[in-house]
């Protein structure tokens, strides 16, 4: 197992785009939002600092992988004044809002392939969650699955 935490706001991995690049005389795919790749690159270094202190090498085989990504709260949330401080009683509980939680978890996904495991077709379990907090952060766990947690589970009919 592989755990740490990624500090920063969460940034989703945006749609892809793509476009031929006439010198390398091929199609070259980038991320359309503008805030992933800084986003990318603290995932990615997290990961490598961890995978130094932990781990030995990439993980391989299956993987279950839980993120938990904490984002803050809009300034409309908390009251004013003397409740400034203070969560509005009307304030949603669960950040029901952009951005999409699959494409925060894709950012993620992608930022740790090559670091953690080889790819993140691996992933064979996820656990996603998003919630209200601070600071802003995501807390990544990486787990390989071996045959014995299983055991009993060889094919869904």
């Amino acid at each position: 197992m592989i755990s740490f935490t990624v500090y920063g706001v969460p940034a989703p991995a945006g749609s892809k785009r793509g476009f031929y690049n006439k010198k390398a005389k091929r199609v070259i795919v980038t991320d359309d939002s503008k805030r992933s790749r800084p986003w990318k690159a603290l995932v990615s270094d997290a990961a490598i600092e961890a995978m130094g202190n932990e781990a030995p090498g990439l993980m391989d085989g299956p993987l279950e992988l839980r993120l938990c990504f904490v984002v803050p709260r809009p300034k409309g949330h908390f009251g004013s004044g003397r409740n400034a401080g203070r969560v509005r009683d009307s304030a949603p509980v669960f950040p029901a809002v952009k951005p999409d939680l699959l494409k925060l978890a894709r950012a993620v996904e992608d930022a740790l392939s090559g670091i953690v495991y080889r790819d993140d077709a691996q992933i064979v379990k996820e656990t996603l969650d998003k919630q209200y907090g601070s600071p802003a952060r995501c807390e990544v766990r990486v787990y390989e699955i071996t045959e014995s947690m299983y055991t009993d589970r060889k094919e869904v009919a």
